[in-house]
């Protein structure tokens, strides 16, 4: 069976999110909440980061805007599904790198996310997707559209459960005590 060269790199996608996820397998990472339960939404608490879908649902969908932004910037020459494919290995990586013990660890220690076990599978593959959402989104919309949905993406979020993908790329690298405070409703 040939497959076209246009949709090797959109094959390449999902052999990625495959690959990933046999990868948190592997790594020990529960395929779905216990007992195998699965939901569209996993509410902050023991279920967040285990169900389709969460509050950090929408970071994900922010790092596609993000990784498309970057990529039409640094490689202008690629073909659309090479960017896609650039943007999605990299999601995946993090992906990997998020459930690691080292990182659960550091969410625990520096962010809200007191309880964080890590994500199922299921929560993971969803994330990537999204990923990929998010950046094919920002491929057809226009620049200043971009920028809105991202700004709602993370005020939303920001309003209703204090934290989004800003708050959590500054309290991972340089944790505040009052951000923290501010985000346990202290």
């Amino acid at each position: 069976m040939r497959v076209s060269k246009s949709f090797r790199p959109f094959l390449a996608v999902v052999l990625v999110i495959v690959g990933t996820a046999a990868i948190l397998w592997l790594m020990g990472r529960p395929l779905t909440y216990k007992g195998g339960l699965i939901e569209l939404w996993g509410p902050v608490g023991a279920k967040q980061s285990q169900m389709l879908l969460d509050w950090y649902s929408a970071s994900h969908v922010v790092h596609g805007f993000l990784f498309y932004g970057l990529l039409h910037l640094v490689a202008k020459r690629w073909k659309p599904g090479e960017k896609l494919l650039a943007a999605t290995l990299v999601e995946a990586a993090w992906e990997i790198v998020e459930n690691s013990p080292v990182i659960i660890n550091r969410y625990r220690e520096a962010t809200i996310a007191l309880g964080y076990r890590g994500d199922s599978v299921l929560n993971s593959v969803s994330d990537i997707a999204l990923m990929a959402a998010g950046f094919l989104v920002a491929a057809r919309v226009p620049v200043w559209a971009s920028v809105m949905i991202v700004l709602v993406l993370e005020l939303i979020p920001l309003a209703i459960i204090r934290d989004n993908l800003t708050l959590n790329i500054w309290m991972l690298l340089s944790p505040d005590a009052s951000i923290r405070a501010w985000q346990a409703g202290a």
